[in-house]
C-alpha cells in the first residue's frame, strides 16, 4: 500500500494543511536504479487563450495621438487683417484697443498701441482673445518684415547659488529690462503709425478709450 505524502495525525487532523498538501500533488519522487530520488513534475496546465474581461492591473500609459500640426500657424480669421483695430479680452491690457500688423511663424498675431497713444508696446497675441472691429487703419508706410517671435525671447539667466545673506537681502523683485533692439523696432513701428492715426480725426481718442460693458449691453448683439 502506497505510503500518503499527508499522513493522519489523530483522526480528523491532517499533518498539512489543504494549502501545503495541494502544492505537493505536482512534484513525485521516485527511487531509481542506484537509489537516487529523480525529480518528476507534472505537466503543465492548460492556458485560457481567451481574452479576460478584466483590465490588466499594470497597465503601460500609450499616447493618445494628436492631430494638431505645429509645423503651420492657424488660419487667420477672415475679420482680422492688416491695420484692423482689435480689443483685448484678456490679459495685462484687457479692454484696450490695438493695431493689428501681421501674423508670426507661431501663429500669433503682432499688434501695438501704439505705445504712445495707450501705454500697449509690440506684444504677441491669440487670435482667441480679441474681437475684430470695423475699424482699420492703413500701415502700408509701417514695416514689420524684421519682427519674428525671436524678438520677445527673454535670455535665459544661469542660477547661482545664493548665501544666507544674498538669500534675504534679494527680496525687491527683479525688474523686467527690456532690450534695446525691442525698444528700437517700438520706435520703428510707431513712428509711421502716428501719422496715419492723425490723420484720422478722434481716431486717437478711440484707441485710448477703454472698452467695457455697461448693464443691460448684450455683446452678441453689437456690432464692433
Amino acid at each position: 500500500m502506497a505510503k500518503s505524502r499527508n499522513p493522519e495525525l489523530i483522526p480528523g487532523v491532517n499533518r498539512f494543511g489543504r494549502h501545503k498538501a495541494s502544492s505537493k500533488r505536482y512534484i513525485h519522487f521516485k527511487k531509481g536504479e542506484k537509489g537516487k530520488k529523480i525529480e518528476k513534475k507534472a505537466a503543465p496546465k492548460q492556458t485560457n487563450t481567451q481574452e479576460s474581461r478584466w483590465y490588466s492591473v499594470d497597465q503601460k500609459p500609450t499616447p493618445i495621438p494628436s492631430r494638431k500640426n505645429h509645423h503651420k500657424p492657424c488660419k487667420l480669421r477672415a475679420s482680422i487683417t492688416p491695420g484692423t483695430v482689435l480689443i483685448v479680452l484678456a490679459g495685462r491690457f484687457r479692454g484696450k484697443r490695438v493695431i493689428f500688423l501681421k501674423q508670426l511663424k507661431s501663429g500669433l498675431l503682432l499688434v501695438t498701441g501704439p505705445y504712445k497713444i495707450n501705454g500697449v508696446p509690440l506684444r504677441r497675441l491669440n487670435q482667441a482673445y480679441v474681437i475684430a472691429t470695423s475699424t482699420k487703419l492703413d500701415i502700408s508706410k509701417v514695416d514689420v518684415s524684421k519682427i519674428d517671435d525671436s524678438l520677445f525671447k527673454k535670455a535665459e539667466e544661469k542660477k547661482k547659488k545664493k548665501d544666507e545673506k544674498e538669500f534675504f537681502a534679494d527680496n525687491q523683485a527683479k525688474k523686467n529690462v527690456i532690450s534695446s533692439a525691442r525698444k528700437d523696432a517700438q520706435k520703428a513701428v510707431d513712428a509711421p503709425l502716428l501719422g496715419s492715426i492723425k490723420a484720422v480725426p478722434e481716431m486717437a481718442h478711440y484707441l485710448n478709450a477703454k472698452f467695457s460693458l455697461t448693464k443691460g449691453q448684450k455683446p452678441h448683439l453689437l456690432k464692433f
